[in-house]
């Protein structure tokens, strides 16, 4: 028995296949907690026959492959903007806590901002802190999709969406920020994420549609660069912010999955890095209020010649070797 759903989880294996959890857990972040268990967490949706959406859906799994729902990061929404739904949460630990940086914002919003909020516990409840900023306060049209890193001591974060994705410095405790943003990929991606392997940096981000169902053209692409502020570049030597970038993971026309995007990365117990992502079944592509179903993937990263590689560029839909854990 492998996966799971909003019931509970299965039986653990050593094996999984796509999707690993569903209804939806759109937009996914994902962590390791000192008790063992893996957390992820998605965007806002409404999963059910009734219009309460999930503010911030949290499953764990000891094995990635084997999933539940354990609840929601927030008990009621942020009240530093008016109408917004929270998108694209990420998850990271620092200063000894648990820090879950997000995007408050609605379709179309001509001013959708980033908060933060926090907890002890990677299963909450988290408590908001507030708005980092908006839109019109940065300067940074469309400013949602975090994404938080701490490179040589000094806490960063990175985000943007179809308007240039940007950094900028935080202050020590990651509730503000102090520095003016930099440009790090053009403006055909959104959901960044940043890895370092061996001595190089790699950028990881979004392309296309994420939410037309069946018909979504999301896809991810890649960048390498000798530091963590870039430039990066593609394998053929264009720069991200010239839009380039190296395809790692897209729909096949002929496979199950469409829109396959928005990912982040964790290594298992034997170094094996991972890609936790979204993708939408082409045969069950909408939830009962219209949005994009958006369950859970997982594959395999591998590195050949200083770059990533997923093993036929696709999601997988067969059985496979689930990740090694304890």
């Amino acid at each position: 028995m492998i996966g799971c759903s909003a019931d509970g989880p299965s039986e653990e294996t050593s094996q999984y296949q796509n999707p690993v959890y569903e209804p939806v857990l759109a937009d996914p972040s994902i962590i390791k907690a000192d008790d063992g268990y893996y957390y992820a967490y998605g965007t806002e949706d409404a999963w059910g026959d009734d219009s309460e959406t999930k503010l911030v859906p949290i499953v764990r799994s000891k094995n990635m492959a084997d999933w539940e729902f354990i609840g929601e990061a927030f008990s009621e929404k942020p009240d530093w903007k008016g109408a917004g739904s929270i998108w694209a949460p990420d998850i990271q630990y620092y200063n000894d806590r648990y820090y879950l940086y997000y995007s408050l914002s609605i379709w179309g919003d001509s001013n959708p901002g980033i908060g933060v909020a926090v907890s002890d516990f990677p299963g909450g409840p988290f408590e908001d802190q507030g708005k980092l900023f908006t839109s019109e306060e940065v300067g940074v049209a469309n400013s949602i999709d975090p994404f938080f890193r701490v490179e040589d001591g000094t806490p960063y974060l990175v985000w943007g969406s179809f308007h240039g994705i940007y950094g900028v410095e935080l202050s020590e405790d990651g509730l503000s920020r102090i520095g003016e943003p930099f440009p790090i990929a053009g403006d055909a991606y959104e959901a960044p994420y940043i890895v370092k392997h061996e001595s190089s940096y790699y950028f990881f981000g979004s392309k296309g549609s994420c939410c037309e169902g069946a018909d979504s053209t999301y896809h991810v692409a890649v960048g390498r660069a000798d530091s963590f502020k870039g430039p990066y570049v593609d394998q053929e030597g264009k720069k991200l912010l010239d839009n380039g970038g190296t395809t790692i993971l897209s729909a096949d026309a002929n496979g199950r999955f469409a829109g396959p995007g928005h990912n982040a990365i964790i290594t298992d117990e034997a170094g094996q890095d991972w890609m936790v992502y979204h993708a939408i079944e082409k045969n069950d592509p909408l939830l009962w209020s219209g949005a994009s179903r958006r369950p859970l993937l997982i594959d395999p990263i591998r590195w050949e010649n200083g770059w990533p590689v997923m093993e036929g560029g696709k999601p997988s839909e067969q059985s496979q070797t689930a990740p090694e854990t304890n």
